[in-house]
């Protein structure tokens, strides 16, 4: 018997299958921008002080959140990220994100201080 190759995985008991299986994944419902509810906010809260405008309550895929924060950042001028399942902008930005995502159909609010 050869020795076993560190790629070889072999498994006494297995509960749930693969670690792929596409059983586990849960599929997100895409809904149109105007059936979307977004509240847009400023918070620091562990990022060492520094603002950042939070926008959350997405039910689209990640590659339509990617197209928006893409667009966000543009113009807004500054960097972000999708985390989540929520936009985040480096820095205050709130009204010019509300106006930004009316534009685009969705119903955005400001919520929080």
């Amino acid at each position: 018997m050869s020795p076993s190759n560190s790629s070889d995985k072999r498994f006494v008991y297995r509960e749930f299958g693969n670690d792929d299986s596409p059983a586990l994944e849960r599929p997100i419902a895409e809904l149109p921008p105007q059936q979307q509810n977004l509240k847009v906010q400023a918070s620091r809260k562990g990022r060492k002080g520094k603002t950042v405008t939070v926008i959350s309550g997405f039910q689209s895929k990640p590659e339509t959140l990617n197209d928006l924060v893409k667009q966000l950042k543009t113009q807004c001028g500054t960097g972000g990220t999708v985390k989540e399942m929520e936009i985040e902008i480096q820095g205050d930005h709130k009204q010019k994100i509300v106006e930004i995502l009316t534009k685009l159909g969705y119903k955005a609010k400001i919520s929080g201080g």
